[in-house]
């Protein structure tokens, strides 16, 4: 029998990339898509079955419009700016959950959506669905071969991502010659690109990025791209290093011809 998936799709290229992998991988499935104004792509509406929009915050009408849909599993795949997290507008169901919720953090949040797309049949997919093959394994991923210093900062800055991600703050920090310079917390990593990358004056500056331990692949999977490396460049970072195995990188062809021409190296750790 054949798949119905429902996408809750965020901004960015990630849910394009899921539509595609899962053309792909599973021409079968019928996708259906929860769009989200102010974040989800326009135009993405036409590469699915049947797409809705919604404001962030309106749980009950997404999971009345996935039942009509006969949509029984789900993936959350894109992000949502903070500013729309800040100025939700919540319907009665979200508003029960987030009255339940204690924690008012992305795990506890994400993790009570699962539960009411549960209590309807729905079961929330890992947000890695028909993308595995884009998790790169161990070891030099693209972009120039990284000297011994680099590397060096590369484990350290891993080392402490690690711990900072343990710690629910976030999951990347910014590094150089053995001295953190940067952590990211709510603002998202290109903003503490951005900052690490000007308080390094822009030389040898390396972005470690990694999973939180216990990580819920469901709906927060560590993901770089073009922006990434876009970002990187701007800020004069210089190597990326990623967790093997449990990072994705989108767009692949793409991240790898701008690593060669702007001279950025990504491993992965």
């Amino acid at each position: 029998m054949s798949r119905t998936i429902g996408i809750i799709a965020g901004s960015g290229i990630y849910p394009e990339a899921f539509i595609d992998a899962a053309g792909a991988k599973s021409p079968d499935t019928r996708l259906v898509m929860a769009a989200f104004h102010g974040e989800t792509r326009d135009e993405l509406a036409n590469e699915v079955a049947a797409a809705d929009w919604f404001r962030v915050g309106q749980l009950g009408k997404m999971i009345k419009f996935f039942k009509k849909e006969g949509v029984d599993e789900a993936v959350m795949v894109g992000q949502i700016a903070p500013k729309n997290l800040f100025d939700l507008r919540p319907d009665v169901r979200t508003m029960l959950l987030l009255a339940r919720t204690k924690e008012k953090n992305a795990e506890s949040l994400f993790g009570g959506i699962a539960d009411e797309l549960a209590k309807d049949g729905i079961t929330l997919l890992p947000a890695t669905t028909f993308l595995e093959d884009m998790m790169p394994a161990e070891g030099h991923v693209c972009g120039p071969s990284i000297k011994e210093a680099a590397m060096e900062d590369a484990r350290y800055g891993y080392s402490v991502a690690k711990e900072t991600s343990r710690l629910d703050i976030g999951q990347s920090v910014v590094v150089r010659n053995g001295t953190v310079l940067a952590v990211e917390a709510f603002e998202g990593t290109n903003a503490c690109i951005r900052r690490g990358g000007e308080l390094g004056r822009g030389k040898e500056v390396t972005l470690a990025k990694v999973a939180k331990p216990n990580q819920d692949f469901r709906f927060d999977v560590p993901v770089i791209g073009p922006d990434t490396v876009k970002n990187c460049v701007q800020s004069g970072v210089g190597v990326i290093a990623i967790e093997a195995g449990k990072t994705l990188m989108l767009a692949g062809e793409e991240v790898s011809a701008m690593c060669d021409e702007h001279k950025v190296s990504i491993l992965a750790l």
